[in-house]
C-alpha cells in the first residue's frame, strides 16, 4: 500500500470516527417515549381522558446535548468530507448524507410536540400514503390489503393463540446460549439482557440484547427474537464494528432504520421464524400509523387496538408507538412503517439483484447498518478494500444457492394474475 492510499483510508477512517462520536447521544427513543407516570394516569381516568402530553412535557425533558451544537458538528464534519475527499467520492458521499439526516433527526427531536415533529418524522421514516414506485399501491393500501389476508387466516382452527408461558430470566439464558452460538466467531461476547426499562418486549443495542424483566414469551417468540434482533440487528452492528475504515457503518441514521428492519422480516420469513400473528401486529402498526395521519386521535386508535382483540396494557403500547414524540391529538412517529416499507423495497432488491446477476451486492445489506441506497457505493468500496464483506452472515445469505432459486420463481410468479387464478381454483378451493 502506498502512502498516498494510507493516507486516503487514515482519512476516512478519522471522519468516520467523528460521525460515530458525534451521533453517540442522540438517541431518538429514548427523546420521544413517555414517563410512567403517562400511562398511570390513562389507566386513572378510565381510558375516557387523552394523556397528559404536550409541547411542555417534552421541553421539561433534556435532550441530553445541545441540538444547535450538535448540528453543527454534523455540519462541519459534512463539510469536512467534501473539502478532504472531494464533491463526487462516494464514500464522501455517504458520509455527508449520514450527517445531513442526522442533522434532521436533531430537528426533529427538537420540535418534540409540535406539528413539525411529524412533518420531519415522514421525511425520514415515511408517510403510510407513500407508493413504492409510481403508479402503485401506497403503505396503507398494503396495510388493508395484508388486514384481509389475516383476517381470514386468524379464523382457522390451526392456528389457535399459543399461551405465553415462558418468562423473561428464562427467554435471557435461552437467548444467551442461542446467540453464543451465532457469533462464536467475535473476540466480544454478546450479552442478553433483563431489563425494565424499555418499551417493546426486547431490544438490541450495540453487543448486547435487553429483554422485558415483565414479558413472557412462546418458544415461537424466541426464535423469532433469535433471528430478528440477533441475526439481523446485532449481526449488522457487530459487522460494522469489525469494519477496519468506515466505523460510521457501525452506526445507522433513521433511513437504515427502513433497510435494516425490511431485512429483517424478510429474515423471520425466508427462516420459517414468523406467524400470522406476527405480521398481524406490524400490519395493525401501520393501520394506526394511517389513522393518526388521517387525524385520529390517540382515544380513537388506542380503540381500534382494543378491537383488534388486544388487551388495554397491549393496546397503550401499541398506540404509544405511534404518538410517542407526538401528542396525543398531533400527527404519528411513523418509525412503525419501516417494518413492511423495508421488507417490500429489500425483497424487490434481492429479486433485480438475482434477475441481474449482481449476487454480490446481496451479502453487502449485513456489511453494516447499510442502506440500499449506498449498496452500489459500498460494492466499489469493498473492490478498493476500504470495506470490508461481512463476518458474520446469516445462512440463507452465506449460501445464496437457495435463496437465489426462490427469487427466479418469485420473478415468474409475480407476473401472474391473482384474480384469474382465485376464479380458476375455486372448483378445487
Amino acid at each position: 500500500m502506498t502512502v498516498k492510499q494510507k493516507k486516503y483510508k487514515q482519512t476516512i477512517r478519522e471522519l468516520s470516527d467523528r460521525i460515530v462520536e458525534a451521533q453517540r447521544p442522540v438517541r431518538i427513543l429514548d427523546a420521544v417515549k413517555w414517563d410512567a407516570g403517562v400511562q398511570e394516569d390513562f389507566f386513572k381516568n378510565k381510558f375516557r381522558k387523552q394523556p397528559s402530553v404536550n409541547r411542555a412535557y417534552y421541553e421539561q425533558r433534556s435532550l441530553g446535548f445541545d441540538p444547535v451544537e450538535k448540528r453543527e458538528q454534523f455540519h462541519d464534519i459534512e463539510r469536512d468530507a467534501v473539502r478532504l475527499l472531494g464533491q463526487f467520492n462516494p464514500v464522501g458521499a455517504i458520509i455527508r448524507r449520514m450527517c445531513q439526516e442526522y442533522q434532521m433527526t436533531v430537528r426533529m427531536l427538537e420540535a418534540r410536540g409540535s406539528k413539525e415533529f411529524s412533518s420531519i418524522s415522514q421525511e425520514l421514516y415515511g408517510s403510510a400514503a407513500d407508493v413504492f414506485h409510481a403508479g402503485d399501491s401506497n403503505l396503507a393500501d398494503l396495510g388493508g390489503l395484508m388486514a384481509q389476508y389475516l383476517v381470514n387466516i386468524d379464523k382457522s382452527p390451526l392456528f389457535a393463540k399459543e399461551e405465553k408461558t415462558i418468562p423473561g430470566e428464562q427467554a435471557v439464558g435461552i437467548l444467551q446460549k442461542r446467540l453464543d452460538l451465532v457469533f462464536s466467531g467475535f473476540d466480544n461476547n454478546v450479552r442478553v439482557l433483563l431489563s425494565d426499562g424499555i418499551v417493546a418486549d426486547a431490544a438490541a443495542g450495540s453487543d448486547y440484547l435487553k429483554v422485558r424483566k415483565e414479558a413472557f414469551f412462546t418458544e415461537r417468540d424466541i426464535r423469532l427474537l433469535e433471528i430478528h434482533e440477533g441475526w439481523v440487528h446485532l449481526g449488522t452492528t457487530l459487522n460494522g464494528q469489525y469494519q477496519p475504515v468506515c466505523t460510521f457503518l457501525s452506526k445507522g441514521p433513521p433511513s437504515s432504520t427502513i433497510t435494516q428492519e425490511g431485512l429483517a422480516i424478510l429474515m423471520e420469513i425466508i427462516s420459517f421464524s414468523s406467524y400470522p400473528s406476527r405480521l398481524h401486529r406490524l400490519t395493525n402498526r401501520v393501520r394506526a400509523v394511517h389513522m393518526a395521519e388521517e387525524g385520529a386521535s390517540f382515544l380513537e386508535v388506542f380503540q381500534f387496538f382494543r378491537d383488534q382483540g388486544f388487551n388495554e396494557l397491549e393496546s397503550y403500547a401499541n398506540t404509544t408507538r405511534v404518538y410517542r414524540g407526538s401528542t396525543p391529538t398531533g400527527a404519528p412517529f411513523t418509525k412503525d412503517l419501516s417494518y413492511h416499507k423495508g421488507f417490500v423495497l429489500v425483497y424487490n432488491y434481492i429479486q433485480l439483484a438475482v434477475q441481474k446477476g449482481k449476487l454480490d451486492r446481496i451479502p453487502l445489506l449485513f456489511c453494516g447498518k447499510s442502506t440500499l441506497e449506498d449498496l452500489r457505493p459500498l460494492a466499489s468500496l469493498v473492490e478498493e478494500g476500504i470495506v470490508e464483506q461481512p463476518r458474520f452472515l446469516p445462512p440463507q445469505f452465506a449460501d445464496l444457492n437457495a435463496l437465489a432459486a426462490f427469487m427466479c420463481y418469485s420473478n415468474f410468479l409475480n407476473q401472474l394474475n391473482l384474480r384469474q387464478m382465485e376464479t380458476d381454483y375455486l372448483n378445487i378451493l
